[in-house]
């Protein structure tokens, strides 16, 4: 088939989306998401907090209720439900913003394409010796190579990040415990915001590096791209054989309408027009036959076997052939030099109407 050099015709590329074979990068799916997630606690975070505190304020404000002989039933039950609220709300909210970021993600790559060829079975991929070149490709080294990029730029951060507090952890004994609490938080934010912007870059690379692995596989070879054309387009010497065959079988028919013709109206050579007219019935005289060089002859030819009338009046032939179309009457403006030509003719067959 020769090497893959071209790039991949449209036609390719719809019939591979057909299949399923699409440029999906799950990194980027990934990075979205945590970016939504974090994002997300960001912002809502002192909302939970107050509901949080709220609730501790409550169960400390029951305690003494209990000491005074209240029942436990009705706090316990309260704070289950307020519980359950918060944590139905934060659960809640963070699948919508996770579910919603991965759909927008992976719309963004594939379109949110839709195939049911990714689910039919592939035998190939049970076969031994399929799954070991599969394990030894270039793509599987990537992703090995990557997975351990990810997992120590994550515990250099963390490393560093749990240094950075350990280093000020002492500056927490004088200091009180929101503000305490409010630094460890700032801290915690600080590295995933770190762990975000590296998993980003490497989403980023890793998404050059499918799009020309991607572009590479797609690729096809000049026979394929023959092959293609002849499919979609039609082998050019078929089409070129059946487009003959069609004209062919076209001017037979037209042949056949020659000796219905009233009048041929020719230059010399070049153009010849057959007209036929009917007075009382035809709006117009309309056009039968028209040819040039060849045709033309076989037309004239055909008109003298039939004994019909031929005239020679280049510049009408010429008007005709460029504006008159086949089996379509004339154009207006040539009524009046065709109507010279025709009671011409039919003085002549003693055709005209008394």
């Amino acid at each position: 088939m020769g090497d893959k050099t071209e790039k991949a015709t449209p036609k390719r590329r719809r019939d591979e989306r057909k299949k399923g074979n699409v440029l999906l990068v799950q990194d980027v799916i990934a990075v979205a998401t945590l970016i939504g997630s974090v994002m997300m606690i960001r912002v809502l975070f002192p909302t939970y907090v107050e509901k949080l505190q709220g609730m501790f304020r409550y169960t400390y404000s029951y305690l003494g209720l209990m000491a005074e002989g209240a029942a436990i039933e009705e706090f316990l039950g309260e704070i289950v439900v307020q519980g359950a609220i918060i944590f139905v709300q934060t659960a809640g909210l963070m699948l919508a913003i996770t579910v919603l970021m991965a759909v927008s993600a992976t719309f963004a790559q594939t379109r949110l394409l839709v195939t049911g060829e990714l689910l039919k079975p592939k035998f190939n991929r049970i076969s031994p010796a399929q799954g070991i070149k599969r394990i030894f490709s270039l793509r599987s080294i990537v992703e090995a190579l990557k997975g351990l990029l990810k997992i120590s730029i994550l515990l250099y951060l963390i490393y560093t990040s749990v240094e950075e507090l350990v280093r000020v952890s002492g500056n927490f004994l004088y200091t009180a415990l929101p503000e305490a609490c409010g630094y460890l938080l700032e801290a915690i934010f600080f590295m995933l915001l770190k762990v975000i912007l590296a998993f980003a870059a490497l989403a980023g690379f890793d998404f050059l590096y499918q799009w020309w692995d991607h572009e590479r596989k797609m690729k096809m070879s000049k026979q394929e791209i023959k092959e293609e054309y002849k499919q979609t387009e039609g082998d050019p010497q078929v089409k070129g054989k059946i487009k003959e065959i069609q004209r062919k079988m076209a001017q037979a028919r037209m042949m056949q309408q020659v000796p219905q013709a009233d009048v041929i109206i020719r230059n010399p050579t070049h153009y010849a027009i057959a007209l036929a007219y009917k007075p009382g019935q035809d709006a117009a005289p309309k056009v039968l036959a028209k040819g040039q060089d060849e045709l033309a002859m076989r037309i004239v030819q055909k008109a003298e076997e039939c004994e019909i009338p031929t005239i020679e009046n280049v510049p009408l032939a010429h008007a005709l052939y460029d504006t008159a179309e086949l089996y379509q009457e004339i154009p207006p403006a040539l009524y009046g030099p065709v109507a010279e030509v025709l009671v011409y003719v039919f003085k002549l067959a003693n055709k005209l109407p008394g």
